[in-house]
């Protein structure tokens, strides 16, 4: 028995527009360098995001924000970006060291 569709659920295509990590260009086949340009792509993401969330966050100490939900909004994709990268390097990481540990 097939199992239906669940129609609450949205496809990966559109979640694109979350500001979490920007899509980059995919590099051509055979030039092997597809998962370093995303990665690449992801750090300079939350590079900006962070620099967005420290700037928000200086307006609203300073009394300047004149909407206190951007700053809060700004800081938790900076967090998640950053647990997000962080997990896809610690992974990378862990997956070159089971390469390194496998006999020839």
């Amino acid at each position: 028995m097939p199992i239906p569709a669940l129609p609450s659920v949205g496809s990966v295509q559109q979640v694109t527009g979350t500001g979490y990590l920007q899509q980059t260009q995919a590099a051509a086949p055979g030039q092997g360098a597809g998962f370093a340009t995303a990665l690449t792509g992801a750090v300079e993401n939350l590079q900006s995001l962070q620099s967005t969330s420290s700037a928000l966050a200086v307006q609203a100490v300073t009394g300047d924000l004149s909407d206190i939900h951007n700053s809060t909004l700004a800081s938790t994709r900076a967090q998640v970006t950053l647990e997000l990268v962080a997990a896809v390097r610690n992974k990378g990481v862990d997956a070159f060291n089971e390469i390194m540990r496998m006999q020839a």
